[in-house]
């Protein structure tokens, strides 16, 4: 392994780079090239936009124009609202090969075709800020001068700067390392042990797939102390795992929790930064745990450990000694009957001990504050509390994101702890915003978006005053999409009721309708939980291109997706591919009643858990649909996760008929509309295999079907070329069996029913 070293390069600073105007496009019609192209027709697009420790300065991660999947870091001057960029990534990268370990972690954040800088960290003092490039770390001053870091085989994963500024922090070789924030220093490991199954400072696969949680090591305030994960994954089933390419395969061993299997066998320790006086923390009794999240409370005499149980109907808040390794409970959260618990990152433990807290404990998610061991509820009613994004300790107010006026838009709002359930609204109706705040909860970082807007953010103080554009974006000439505004076709929003009653929102854009006419429809669905698909929100231009092309787009969604108490989610308890497939059917059967639809032409199509979707929609409702496009679906839930299949259908050795019923393989026979299925060949989130056992069991009883596997390409299919092939099959398939396809010739007449006239 080559020694550590720190090499300054160069970087850009100053005035930003001029980059060629994107030709002035004619008014017309979308097109896949043109969707898929740069610049983005969403225009600008940030990511990771925070303020400064001082709160002069806006950071964010910026796309560049000729290339809308690389990724440079910019500022902002919040005094003068000059921006300039910080890093170019082509400037300082070296082009390297991530590592595996690192293009998994992608996956799990499905930033898996983004290139340049993905993330940053800034340090304590505000003067300097450490960036992650091709497998190496930065530290970059505000003078445009880049420093290298780090220069070694395996590269680095999640690197942070340590809470007071002393030291930079990451994962090499499966083991934590430690290095001191200052010229010619190399890099400590702390954690020996790390190799073969055994993992310290990473999380597991389900805590970055299904758990939210991207880390496995925590630094105390002071910088006292680091809490550090270690995991084994010895018990976990190995998978044999082929990952196709265009020139080769390359069969890999991975250890996948298949539900009903074991999981891997966690621990968290507490040591110094040297790595000394470790202890070991008493997680309790049972193995079979969930390490859910870690925090330490803010002068760092206390960790704070959320241990969920593997059925995940139990959620303990453990306080930890970081001395001893001791823990005592605090508080337990329980599960209704035929209920699982969210995890959830909407929690703040304040100054003076006590805990922000979401529950869904009333039947809906809210706040609540746990002090001296008493819960106070913040928030109440009929709907969503979605993020705590700000505590301002000193005033005593919260600020989080909900949907309280409109379940299809997210609002940042306040309440006062001394004054529950006093709530102001602080963002502009008719967008889906979501928003951060600096440390001290003094101003907002407001993005949003609306059916005909991309995406723009805004500086505002803590009233919700907008003090600063950080991307208006506006659609106006010179935006990318101003030559397709013209044809842009409204989002309209309507409800129609399920079997029990319960109220499902759709939305529907339809081309300029001419009387008479019946159109057909692109059905698109997901239908799983965790994703509300119906909002007011961007959705991005190829509905519009579908709209284009004569197609009218719509969607529902149905019971158990989120955002609409826990009662509307707990319909899939035990029963995935059930009241979901209901509700799809519903919005069919609505859309067979309009006028302007033709009821013989509505195709359906969805990915991931839209594609198992659609297929259960051809094989309980045939008929019903056209076509349908299934992409990278889940047919057997027993090939998927732990973590996100047994939340939802427990364990399949517990409950094999619940397990055999939500397959999608055991009525692929009785598919008989036309279907088009679609998976990545190194697909290792949704493995291969599920479309491999979908495609026997059509094979195995003559049932026709098309097909589209892509070499190379992981759960997400896409990047340059891939996108416009992937869409252009799609449309191909449905032009040529829906939308184009022959009208069915009238009955021939009978010649004695003539003679009878």
């Amino acid at each position: 392994m080559a020694a550590d070293q720190e090499t300054p390069v160069s970087a850009v600073g100053g005035a930003a780079p001029v980059v060629p105007a994107a030709p002035v496009e004619q008014p017309g019609t979308l097109t896949l090239s043109r969707v898929f192209g740069n610049p983005d027709l969403a225009g600008a697009q940030l990511r990771a936009v925070r303020l400064s420790p001082d709160g002069r300065m806006v950071t964010m991660l910026r796309a560049r124009a000729d290339e809308k999947e690389r990724f440079d870091l910019w500022a902002m001057d919040t005094g003068t609202g000059v921006e300039r960029m910080l890093v170019d990534s082509h400037a300082i990268g070296s082009g390297s090969e991530l590592s595996e370990a690192e293009k998994m972690q992608r996956e799990r954040s499905r930033i898996g075709g983004s290139r340049g800088i993905v993330a940053y960290d800034w340090s304590p003092d505000g003067k300097s800020i450490l960036v992650p490039l091709d497998g190496d770390l930065y530290l970059a001053g505000l003078n445009g001068q880049t420093t290298r870091l780090t220069q070694a085989a395996g590269g680095e994963l999640n690197p942070v700067i340590s809470p007071r500024g002393t030291s930079v922090s990451f994962v090499r070789d499966q083991n934590l390392y430690v290095q001191p924030l200052r010229a010619g220093a190399t890099a400590k490991a702390i954690t020996s042990g790390g190799k073969g199954t055994v993992h310290w400072g990473e999380a597991e696969f389900v805590a970055q797939e299904e758990m939210d949680r991207r880390t496995g090591y925590w630094w105390s305030p002071d910088e006292r102390y680091i809490a550090v994960e270690r995991f084994d994954e010895a018990p976990v089933k190995v998978a044999v795992r082929a990952a196709i390419g265009a020139t080769g395969t390359s069969v890999y061993e991975q250890r996948y929790p298949a539900a009903g299997t074991p999981n891997v066998l966690v621990e968290l320790h507490i040591m110094k930064p040297d790595g000394s006086g470790a202890v070991k923390v008493n997680l309790g009794t049972e193995p079979d745990i969930y390490l859910a999240r870690v925090d330490w409370v803010p002068d760092g005499t206390a960790l704070l450990v959320q241990r969920q149980s593997r059925d995940q109907r139990r959620l303990d808040m453990l306080r930890v000694d970081p001395a001893t390794g001791r823990a005592t409970l605090l508080f337990s959260e329980r599960a209704g009957a035929k209920s699982w618990l969210n995890l959830s990152d909407a929690y703040r433990v304040l100054g003076d001990g006590s805990i922000v807290w979401r529950s869904e404990r009333s039947g809906y998610g809210h706040l609540y504050r746990f002090a001296a061991g008493r819960w106070t509820q913040l928030t109440r009613g009929d709907w969503v509390v979605s993020d705590l994004i700000g505590v301002d300790e000193k005033g005593g107010r919260i600020f989080f994101t909900a949907n309280k006026d409109d379940v299809l838009e997210q609002h940042v709002y306040r309440v006062d702890i001394a004054k529950p359930n006093a709530i102001t609204r602080l963002t502009e109706r008719g967008f889906t915003n979501g928003a951060t705040m600096d440390g001290a909860a003094s101003r907002l970082i407001v993005s949003r978006s609306g059916p005909a807007q991309p995406a723009q953010s805004y500086l505002a103080d803590a009233d919700g005053m907008r003090l600063a554009w950080l991307n208006e974006n506006a659609v106006v000439a010179g935006h990318p999409y101003f030559p397709y505004l013209a044809s842009h076709q409204e989002t309209k929003f309507g409800t129609l009721k399920a079997a029990d009653g319960s109220v499902l929102h759709w939305e529907m854009i339809t081309p300029p309708l001419e009387p008479g006419k019946r159109y057909p429809v692109f059905f698109q669905h997901y239908g799983g939980p965790g994703s509300q698909t119906v909002t007011r929100g961007w959705q991005g231009p190829l509905p519009q291109l579908l709209v284009d092309q004569g197609w009218i787009f719509f969607q529902i969604d149905n019971r158990g997706s989120p955002n609409r108490g826990k009662a509307f989610e707990d319909h899939i308890f035990h029963a995935m591919g059930s009241v979901e497939v209901a509700d799809q059917l519903a919005g069919a059967e609505y859309l067979k009643t309009l006028s302007f639809v033709d009821p013989a032409r509505i195709a359906t199509y969805g990915w991931s858990y839209g594609g198992y979707m659609s297929v259960k929609m051809l094989e309980k409702t045939p008929g019903v649909y056209a076509a349908a496009v299934a992409g990278a679906p889940v047919t057997e839930w027993k090939l998927y996760d732990t973590h996100y299949t047994e939340r939802y259908m427990g364990d399949p050795r517990l409950d094999p008929a619940g397990y055999a019923a939500s397959n999608a393989l055991g009525e692929a026979a009785k598919i008989r509309d036309p279907l088009l299925l679609i998976h990545g060949m190194a697909d290792d989130n949704v493995f291969l295999d599920n479309s491999t056992a979908l495609v026997a069991e059509l094979q195995k009883s003559a049932t026709p079907f098309e097909m589209m596997f892509y070499p190379g390409q992981t759960h997400r299919v896409g990047g340059a070329g891939v996108s416009e092939h992937l869409w252009g099959t799609i449309l191909r398939f449905l032009d040529r069996t829906v939308k184009d396809r022959p009208e069915p010739a009238p009955p021939a007449e009978d010649p004695a029913a003539s003679d009878a006239k």
